[in-house]
């Protein structure tokens, strides 16, 4: 039995490396991966709202289909960079889709999957917005803003997403906050803990137990595995 964690792949272009390693990694793993579970910013935008197309992402969204169709089971949890995603994007791709953390049994192990993006709590500015792009009052709006409008922010927020970023890893000891999360998942009982956010690939065990971060699909193309009750973190090597 095989199955496989990404995260943070933040798909733009489809010319993009990263999309086009993502594409070919998707078609290698038809026939041989039990369960994919997407953790979360697959896309670096995407919104559920009708006056929104996003033509770039329909290879993916493809490929994703033809895995399902293979007979992989597709969990996907949405993050800070893809949510509202809604049911209509789940039924064209056959995936259980889930908008926050979830306990689901893989090999006989109880996992908690998670993006991760709320583990920092002491980030409450981050907090804040969170709460309030999910605000259903701030969503219908959001629908008689022209397509042009949001696409605007959406330019902007990609634009400055990369310095924050570098500003959050100097700010925050982001390996600590991920050990501290795990800790506490740990004394729930659970066997496992996997995550996306950070960009931070990491692989722990202590015991039965075990903390799996994986890290990104932008230029680590790092990616995590649990087959035959073990898991591992590798580096995709096409």
């Amino acid at each position: 039995m095989r199955t496989i964690f990404l995260a943070d792949a933040h798909l733009r272009a489809p010319e993009d490396d990263n999309y086009r390693l993502l594409i070919r990694f998707l078609e290698e793993l038809q026939g041989t991966t039990d369960t994919l579970c997407i953790l979360g910013d697959l896309f670096d935008f995407r919104i559920g709202l009708p006056q929104l197309s996003f033509d770039d992402h329909e290879p993916v969204i493809a490929a994703l289909s033809r895995l399902r169709q293979a007979g992989t089971r597709l969990i996907y949890l949405e993050g800070n960079h893809d949510f509202r995603l809604g049911s209509a994007l789940a039924e064209r791709i056959g995936a259980e889709l889930h908008t926050g953390p979830v306990v689901v049994e893989l090999q006989g192990k109880q996992v908690l999957l998670c993006h991760g993006d709320l583990v920092n709590r002491a980030d409450w500015r981050y907090r804040l917005l969170y709460h309030m792009v999910r605000n259903p009052v701030l969503l219908w709006s959001g629908r008689l803003l022209p397509a042009s409008v949001i696409q605007s922010i959406r330019q902007r927020l990609q634009r400055s997403s990369g310095g924050r970023y570098a500003d959050n890893t100097a700010r925050w000891d982001y390996r600590r906050i991920i050990t501290d999360y795990a800790a506490h998942i740990r004394s729930q009982g659970l066997d496992a803990v996997v995550l996306g956010h950070f960009h931070l690939p990491l692989l722990e065990r202590d015991g039965d137990f075990t903390l799996l971060a994986v890290g990104d699909w932008i230029g680590q193309f790092s990616y995590g595995e649990l087959q035959d009750g073990l898991f591992t973190l590798t580096n995709y090597q096409p």
